[in-house]
């Protein structure tokens, strides 16, 4: 039985750099064992955040990536057709909550208002997560925690959360590190010297700038590591930038033209 979350154990420290005083703030709640709420824009950082401090406290991340067409059962599990009959198979949710692991659900509003009611009773003083299905009540194990991420900017009012879930967590905002940070975590991850690295930050900064303006979003720090990987491979700025930036962030030529100048101009 203590084995059962293994699989889920972060053996090697994923690379971190504090933005700011998050890391203080999310042991406290682990502390407290209450949910936490991540916001902020695509690639920022959230999902390496929680990898990060699921391995700073030593405990397994049980990590669900979130859809339009998630169903309560493919989070807290169904009975399932064996060759001894029915057998009942937990979901990754009710895993976590078993055996006493941090359950991080990407992009929560992503999945169906009726899936996400299901982790009410979790977010509580009960502490519970009922199996309908089951006829069974699950108390949570002393070690589980809930975390859930998504972006705000980005959502639809139909896909916001709604006011009763939001304010059974504490919440956390994430943003793009400033230039300084930025720069050193794409030279990290890359492996390209700190000039190069600024170069991208500088051209992830002006892609920025564009939102609202033709953009939804503009280059995530996760776009300039795969930039940054390329040059290390070989491929010019240029190239590497509408292969990694340019080309994923827009179909539209006049906003390509826009990038590509931010590009030139940086480089």
């Amino acid at each position: 039985m203590t084995n059962t979350l293994d699989a889920w154990r972060i053996g090697q420290e994923p690379a971190y750099h504090a933005a700011g005083d998050e890391i203080t703030g999310y042991a406290a709640a682990y502390a407290a064992r209450l949910p936490v709420m991540l916001k902020g824009p695509t690639g920022c950082g959230k999902t390496r955040f929680v990898e990060h401090m699921a391995w700073r406290l030593g405990r397994p991340l049980v990590t669900v990536s979130c859809h339009e067409d998630m169903t309560a059962s493919d989070l807290v599990g169904r009975y399932l057709l064996g060759p001894e009959g029915t057998h009942w198979q937990d979901g990754p949710l009710t895993l976590a909550v078993r055996y006493g692991g941090i359950c991080y659900l990407d992009e929560v509003v992503e999945a169906r208002q009726d899936t996400t009611v299901i982790i009410h009773a979790l977010t509580d003083n009960r502490r519970v997560l009922p199996l309908e299905k089951k006829g069974e009540l699950v108390s949570a194990h002393p070690d589980f925690q809930l975390v859930i991420s998504y972006n705000p900017g980005y959502q639809s009012v139909l896909k916001d959360l709604k006011e009763s879930t939001k304010q059974r967590f504490c919440a956390m905002d994430f943003d793009y590190p400033a230039p300084e940070i930025e720069t050193t975590i794409v030279a990290a991850q890359s492996g390209l010297d700190d000039g190069v690295s600024r170069q991208l930050v500088q051209i992830g900064g002006k892609s920025r700038n564009l939102r609202g303006h033709g953009l939804d979003e503009g280059a995530s720090t996760r776009m300039l590591i795969h930039a940054g990987r390329l040059i290390r491979e070989g491929l010019p700025l240029r190239q590497a930038c509408a292969l990694a930036l340019i080309t994923p962030l827009t179909d539209d030529p006049d906003i390509r033209v826009a990038l590509q100048d931010a590009v030139d101009a940086c480089a």
